[in-house]
């Protein structure tokens, strides 16, 4: 494509991703991002929420309307699709890459994320983002004409990606986009705690293979530093951000709680209070103040976070700053290992086949109004007026389709790999490979560290669609059997 078709390409489906938002006519929204409006545009801080995500928000002009934040983050989605589809398909046409966005939005939930103000809608990015910067820099430095470097992209030589191309081939305009992808990449892992997790976990399989890459040449060598250096800006964004609202430095400071929720979910803490809190009336200190509602713990997470009467609330909630919960995460390590690993294997599994389109995406006329009123009151009208918040959304015929599609995708990304293998072009399996990993790794740290729900892996199951597309894109027969002989 020209630098033409490219900016027509990124307007267009960045219009495509927002049809959902247009047909909602406001941007969605969620339980939390009355939090996100109230700590970006008022000030308030919320230990349990992203103050980088935030403080996007009056960053992209949300104080005047949260459209121009849900374009920016629309404008973002389409740019990392375009740098994916131009890496994995030099010669796709922008009618072909418009088919591909319709293609997503008709099919997969992505327009749900994308038009919603809260940061799911950037985990699909540190995926792309950091596939693009530990596989395919060589691809994104290449300019957009000549037929060297249509040559060179569609070598074997460039899937193995033994470095930068020539830099007779790297032009200014590849830089600047390389540039652009370290930021989107690292603003989408700085979006939420749970993806500086995803882009370890990614950069640790990464450097394995790197290793490996010595021992057997025809592996892809991935470049580590480029996508290093996403993740120490985004730690750089974080930190920053925490500073600006507390004075203090730090990353997260929520993770203790959001485990113990999912272990008392699990009866793992109730299991715990029963061994260790004294009977009442005993004269013997109790260690844990949640000795005290040790009869009246749920056994559902979100009840015990949000709940109007819960005991997390009285003691503090996430304001609650002494270090009980984690030392109760530990103590009960030390004492039932093998169940909490049962318990986190059962939830990871959970986790990773929940991917239902529309979890929490209702009504939140009486919850968010009075933010709306206090920090944006001129939208307050139109988002009253948005079909979420005056009738209920029917997700069931939606999920008809998008549940089918997700398991068929995931088993597209199977046979992607297969066929790889028997042909032995190792560099077509790395994007199909890190989606893969991508995927199991996001239903590890949520299913574990928060608890299972369809919203965390349906935000990013999407992806595994949009690499299925670019396969057939770049040879019709990508999908077909092959036999072992490679034919």
């Amino acid at each position: 494509m020209t630098a033409g078709a490219r900016l027509a390409g990124l307007v267009l489906l960045a219009l495509l991703f927002l049809g959902v938002a247009f047909w909602n006519r406001f941007p969605l929204v969620f339980y939390d991002t009355g939090a996100y409006m109230a700590e970006g545009l008022e000030g308030a801080f919320f230990v349990e929420r992203s103050p980088v995500y935030s403080l996007l928000l009056p960053l992209t002009g949300a104080s005047f309307s949260l459209w121009w934040t849900a374009t920016a983050q629309a404008l973002m989605t389409a740019f990392l699709v375009l740098e994916l589809a131009r890496a994995e398909v030099p010669r796709l046409r922008l009618g072909g890459l418009l088919l591909i966005g319709a293609a997503l939005m008709g099919l997969t939930g992505i327009g749900w994320y994308v038009g919603q103000i809260e940061p799911d809608c950037f985990t699909p990015l540190v995926v792309i983002g950091g596939y693009l910067l530990l596989f395919r820099v060589d691809a994104v430095l290449l300019g957009a004409g000549g037929a060297a470097r249509r040559s060179w992209a569609n070598s074997p030589t460039s899937l193995l990606a033994p470095g930068q191309p020539p830099k007779s081939l790297a032009s200014p305009s590849g830089k600047l986009r390389l540039a652009a992808i370290v930021a989107v990449t690292a603003l989408a892992v700085a979006a939420h705690p749970s993806h500086l997790g995803l882009i370890g976990g990614l950069l640790l399989c990464a450097a394995m293979l790197w290793r490996f890459h010595r021992r057997m040449p025809l592996l892809p060598r991935p470049r580590l530093l480029p996508c290093l250096s996403a993740l120490l800006l985004a730690l750089t964004m974080t930190m920053g951000a925490n500073y600006a609202f507390t004075r203090t430095i730090f990353i997260s400071r929520a993770g203790s709680v959001f485990l113990l929720a999912r272990l008392m979910q699990d009866g793992i803490v109730q299991r715990l209070m029963a061994d260790v809190c004294p009977l009442r009336g005993s004269g013997i200190p109790e260690p844990y103040t949640l000795c005290a509602y040790r009869t009246r713990l749920p056994r559902n997470a979100n009840a015990w976070l949000w709940g109007e009467h819960s005991s997390f609330r009285a003691e503090g909630g996430f304001k609650r700053s002494d270090g009980e919960y984690s030392r109760i995460v530990r103590d009960s390590l030390v004492r039932y290992p093998w169940m909490h690993l049962k318990a986190a294997a059962l939830d990871s599994m959970a986790q990773f086949l929940q991917v239902r389109t529309g979890d929490g995406i209702e009504s939140q006329r009486s919850i968010l109004r009075p933010v709306f009123r206090h920090a944006l009151p001129r939208q307050l009208p139109a988002y009253l007026a948005a079909r979420q918040q005056t009738r209920i959304i029917r997700f069931r015929d939606i999920n008809l389709i998008h549940v089918p599609v997700a398991m068929i995708s995931l088993l597209g990304l199977l046979l992607l790999l297969h066929h790889a293998a028997v042909r032995r072009r190792w560099g077509e399996a790395a994007l199909p490979a890190t989606v893969l990993l991508a995927l199991i790794g996001n239903a590890v740290i949520c299913g574990t560290f928060s608890n299972p729900h369809d919203r965390y892996q349906s935000r990013l199951i999407w992806v595994p669609a949009l690499v299925l597309l670019l396969a057939r894109a770049r040879d019709p027969k990508a999908l077909q059997p092959v036999s072992e002989s490679g034919t």
